[in-house]
């Protein structure tokens, strides 16, 4: 069975067509001729392909039984290609597919794609979106990507699954590429360029166990339906105290309450300068915890130790540190923002944050 890969040259695109390629002839779609390294030693076909574009696709689909549609963009800005690749490209993914006679397309979304799950409870695959009001480039595009996808399918007579991955730690492919957009938080704690974390919820994931759950939603899933490929629910703060046990780096973080995104957005909108992008602090904010219950029981879906996911992650970033692969790099917001914080925690000011949290109730610096 020949599968095509959009967005192969991706994070989880390239997972994806690392494991497919165990099974049958793999093909995969790409932009740049730099970015093929980004595959390692995966045996793929390569064509030529932008997603936005009809006929390119329905060349790189000829012939193939099944397509992932791993392409997509992590962002919020530009808002206009945040929405073509998001909530655009899937519809034209599917069109193509059908033109070709392709049977079943899995379109990788984002737990982003449902919205964020009311404070205090578990998200599911069946809960309505509740990110409308939040003015949020991403999810929204994600959520209208979906529908768009899945309502082309039913027009056309194309299977299509929606997998929604949570958030993505791991290992790229090729190892010696930096940092993709979703492990760079720890590539920055690690580095010393992390000042920050919103006092937010969220489920991890290993992008492996992401790359199988894509696998087996195109061998059980059914068509109409999404599937969430999560792990681990922790607050952000739990994640970075674990990251700093496993590493045995210890840097200290603001912890901001969750009020921070709404006070960012009046600065941003205010012409003011910030270090963190307001719509990254609003989605860090939310309650991202969601249950994979229902892909553990139609598509056989597992999800690694969460330990063993940060493990990996870390020691690939120690080794992009050691070899000088990240380069030492201009200073940025973030790292003048995350020395102040070294240097408050050398003078101990840090001290009275940390003596006030049993007063308002909630942590002010981690780990």
């Amino acid at each position: 069975m020949t599968v095509c890969i959009t967005g192969a040259t991706g994070f989880i695109g390239a997972h994806v067509a690392k494991l497919a390629s165990h099974s049958g002839p793999v093909r995969v779609t790409y932009r740049e001729d730099g970015r093929l390294t980004r595959l390692g030693d995966v045996d793929a076909e390569p064509i030529r392909a932008d997603v936005l574009d009809r006929a390119a696709l329905r060349r790189a689909f000829r012939g193939c039984e099944t397509v992932f549609h791993c392409a997509g963009y992590v962002g919020s800005h530009p808002a206009d290609h945040v929405w073509r690749v998001n909530a655009l490209s899937p519809r034209i993914a599917v069109e193509a597919a059908a033109a070709e006679g392709v049977a079943r397309v899995v379109v990788t979304s984002s737990v982003a794609g449902i919205g964020p799950a009311p404070t205090g409870e578990t998200g599911t695959e069946d809960d309505l979106y509740r990110g409308g009001g939040l003015g949020l480039a991403y999810p929204d595009a994600k959520h209208e990507g979906e529908a768009e996808a899945l309502a082309a399918g039913a027009r056309h007579g194309v299977e299509v699954v929606i997998v929604n991955p949570s958030y993505v730690f791991g290992v790229p492919v090729d190892r010696t590429a930096p940092g993709e957009t979703s492990t760079r938080m720890i590539g920055n704690y690690l580095r010393g360029r992390l000042p920050a974390v919103v006092d937010g919820e969220t489920n991890v994931v290993d992008v492996r166990d992401v790359a199988k759950g894509h696998l087996r939603a195109a061998e059980r899933g059914r068509p109409g339906e999404r599937y969430v490929l999560g792990g681990h629910d922790a607050r952000w703060v739990e994640v970075f105290e674990r990251v700093a046990d496993l590493s045995g780096v210890r840097r200290p973080l603001l912890v901001l309450p969750r009020e921070a995104g709404a006070l960012a957005r009046a600065a941003e909108a205010a012409g003011l300068p910030s270090p963190i992008s307001a719509e990254g602090l609003v989605l860090m904010a939310q309650n991202w915890r969601y249950s994979s219950a229902k892909a553990r029981r139609e598509l056989g879906y597992r999800a690694r130790a969460l330990d063993r996911t940060l493990t990996d992650t870390i020691e690939w970033y120690q080794e992009l540190i050691r070899t000088g692969a990240l380069g030492g790099g201009r200073p940025s917001a973030l790292s003048l923002a995350a020395a102040g914080m070294r240097v408050a925690e050398r003078t101990g000011a840090l001290g009275a944050l940390r003596a006030a949290e049993r007063y308002v109730g909630r942590r002010l610096v981690a780990p």
